[in-house]
C-alpha cells in the first residue's frame, strides 16, 4: 500500500509501483503486484481515475493511464506513515493528497448528479485534474491547486483544454455548478 500511496494523484504505471516495492522490500513478481492491487480494488481501498477522451480538433494523443487514488487519501497518508508535520514540510506530497481529496469529493458530488469524473492529459502535457461529464453531454473541467499563487496557471490550463475540444461534437463545457432538473 505504501508503494501505491507514493504514486497518489499521478499517472504512474504498475511497473513504477513494482519498482517502489522492489527498492524498499526486494524483488517482487509483477503478477504478485497485480494480485495485491486487484484485491485492494475489490476491497474498495483503491479507485483510480480514468481518462476522458473527447473528440478533438487536433489528432492529439490522449494518455489513457489512470491517475492513481485511494478511495480516501487519508489511507495513502497512513500507508506512507505521513504525519501532519511531515506533510507541511513536504508540500509536493501534501498537494498530491489534497488533489486526491478533491477527486474523492468530486466523485461523491457528481454521482448524486449522475455525472462521472475523469481526467485529461494529452501528449503535449496539457492536463485537467478532472473533467466531470454528465449523461446529457455537459462537462466541466477542474484543476486542483493548493495555494493562491497557482490559480492563474490552473486557469490557463483549463482554457487551453477547452480550446482543444471540438465544440461541434462535444457540448460546450458548462463549468460548475451543474443544476439538477
Amino acid at each position: 500500500m505504501a508503494a501505491y500511496a507514493r504514486c497518489t494523484a499521478t499517472m504512474a504505471d504498475i511497473e513504477t509501483v513494482r519498482r517502489n516495492i522492489r527498492t524498499r522490500r526486494g524483488e517482487i513478481a509483477r503478477n504478485t503486484v497485480d494480485s495485491y492491487i486487484s484485491a485492494l480494488r475489490k476491497l474498495y481501498v483503491l479507485e483510480d481515475l480514468g481518462a476522458w477522451r473527447p473528440s478533438l480538433r487536433s489528432r492529439a494523443r490522449i494518455n489513457t493511464t489512470p491517475t492513481r487514488h485511494f478511495v480516501d487519501p487519508s489511507l495513502a497518508a497512513a500507508a506512507m506513515g505521513a504525519s501532519p508535520q511531515m506533510l507541511v514540510r513536504d508540500i509536493t506530497t501534501l498537494e498530491l493528497l489534497f488533489e486526491s481529496l478533491c477527486i474523492r469529493d468530486l466523485r461523491i458530488y457528481s454521482e448524486y448528479l449522475k455525472g462521472t469524473p475523469l481526467r485529461y492529459h494529452d501528449q503535449s502535457g496539457l492536463e485537467a485534474d478532472a473533467i466531470v461529464t454528465m449523461r446529457d453531454g455537459r462537462w466541466g473541467a477542474v484543476e486542483v491547486k493548493l495555494g493562491e499563487g497557482l490559480v492563474e496557471e490552473g486557469v490557463r490550463s483549463l482554457l487551453n483544454v477547452a480550446r482543444k475540444v471540438d465544440q461541434d461534437v462535444m457540448e460546450q463545457g458548462t463549468g460548475f455548478p451543474f443544476h439538477r432538473d
